[in-house]
């Protein structure tokens, strides 16, 4: 076994996985950047992935792999990322696949950027844009967040990074731990609670990851992913943020009177955040108190240059909201955060 420490641990969950491993780590042994090891954590599967690994083990030294009873990524993750020996953390998925310049990039800008600590890249989607048009424009958005200001004010719509594109600081882990398990999904809790914390995240223009969206996709069937759990996770940090960043004495209202909107608010109410009222556009809804508060037109910004937290459906209606904002001398960050 190569006992000299690498500069990049990557580290790569996987559960039946055998239809797409291979493909995944052929990847990351082509990469040009060759100071590497790769951990493989075999999650309890039931299929041919743990042979897999064990012939890949045995071919190249910079594989090293381990088995585990079933827990679930998370849990496979971390087990992944107790057994790094670099500085530098590199996600890969048994799904995906790395352009063979990924680490070479990513490594190269950690090392100049040591006020960075999460590093993704931009990536392409490999699904059906037809069948899957909501996943690609989501994919498409994460693409457009590069800088670490729109990583930090956009975190809060959905998650910004693709986790498969990132490379993090091993002192991150050390410091702030790994993953959390249970019914919440680990990878945009990792990068909430992190950012949350002061560490600046930033990604790469160039594509560098194929990020697969096979029917099976964990984001796609596993629990952990709803749309309730991801708001039950994500509240917690939204309220704190907003205790951080609204002054007391300014009254923050939310845009959207619907029962999702409100439900949404609720959560942060439960955190401590007083909400004054709802803005709608909806003629039959203004002027309505609902849940205790009154429903006001768009107006009200311009009354009284509150803070507005958006729960919109979709990121055409975000846009849409953000250019009448605009309009109004609304900046995000300061007078606004988009909150779904």
């Amino acid at each position: 076994m190569n006992t000299n420490t690498p500069s990049v641990s990557v580290v790569m969950p996987v559960f039946n996985g055998a239809n797409s491993l291979a493909t995944a780590i052929d990847s990351i042994l082509a990469q040009t950047f060759s100071d590497f090891e790769l951990i493989l954590v075999d999650d309890g599967s039931t299929d041919f992935t743990l042979e897999i690994i064990k012939g890949y083990v045995a071919q190249d030294e910079r594989v090293r792999g381990f088995t585990m009873p079933h827990s679930g990524v998370a849990a496979a993750a971390n087990a992944g990322l107790s057994k790094v020996r670099a500085r530098l953390i590199a996600r890969m998925d048994a799904d995906d696949y790395s352009m063979p310049e990924r680490l070479a990039q990513q490594v190269a800008y950690m090392h100049g950027h040591p006020e960075i600590g999460i590093l993704g890249t931009r990536v392409e989607f490999g699904g059906n844009r037809e069948t899957a048009a909501g996943y690609a424009r989501y994919v498409d958005w994460t693409n457009t967040l590069l800088k670490p200001e729109e990583l930090r004010l956009r975190r809060f719509q959905e998650a910004p990074f693709a986790h498969p594109s990132t490379i993090y600081r091993t002192e991150l882990v050390e410091r702030f731990g790994g993953y959390k398990t249970g019914n919440l999904p680990e990878d945009y809790e990792l990068w909430l609670r992190w950012m949350s914390l002061g560490i600046k995240a930033a990604k790469l223009p160039s594509t560098l990851v194929v990020w697969n969206d096979p029917p099976d996709r964990l984001s796609r069937t596993g629990e952990q992913c709803t749309t309730d759990n991801f708001y039950k996770m994500k509240s917690p940090y939204l309220a704190d943020w907003l205790h951080n960043n609204v002054s007391p004495d300014r009254k923050i209202y939310v845009i959207g009177a619907s029962k999702t909107s409100r439900n949404r608010a609720l959560l942060l109410e439960q955190s401590g955040v007083v909400i004054t009222g709802w803005i709608d556009v909806d003629p039959n809804k203004i002027g309505n108190i609902v849940n205790g508060k009154r429903v006001a037109g768009r107006e009200i910004l311009d009354q009284e240059h509150c803070f507005a937290v958006a729960y919109l459906a979709g990121h055409d209606a975000n846009d849409q909201l953000e250019e009448f904002l605009k309009t109004k001398g609304y900046t995000l960050g300061r007078d606004y955060i988009l909150a779904s």
